[in-house]
């Protein structure tokens, strides 16, 4: 038997589906399909950095609001942040220079 010396990084798995309302093996065929990554994974011991959270969140809204597998989430959740790039790079260039926007604090 060998005792850990240090704790291994990030939130569990069984806390982590806790924390998200999923089954631990919901959470498991998440991180199979690639819509989760965890930290580190040392068999059955999977642990998840606190981030993951939000994505989990963002998966389970998209399930249930739009009625796609999970196996969909992934296509429509890297249009979704690339849309969210692209409007941002929009922005940025439809500023005209030398103006500063009333919300910057510089």
């Amino acid at each position: 038997m060998t005792t850990a010396l240090v704790r291994a990084p990030g939130i569990s798995l069984e806390s982590f589906a806790r924390a998200g309302g999923l089954h631990p093996e919901q959470v498991r065929r998440l991180v199979i399909l690639g819509l989760l990554d965890p930290v580190a994974d040392y068999g059955d011991d999977m642990r998840f950095p606190p981030s993951q959270l939000i994505l989990l969140g963002r998966i389970e809204r998209l399930h249930a609001g739009l009625s796609l597998n999970y196996a969909s989430l992934g296509v429509v959740i890297d249009l979704l942040d690339r849309i969210a790039e692209l409007e941002t790079a929009l922005r940025q260039r439809s500023r005209p220079t030398g103006v500063s926007s009333w919300t910057r604090t510089d």
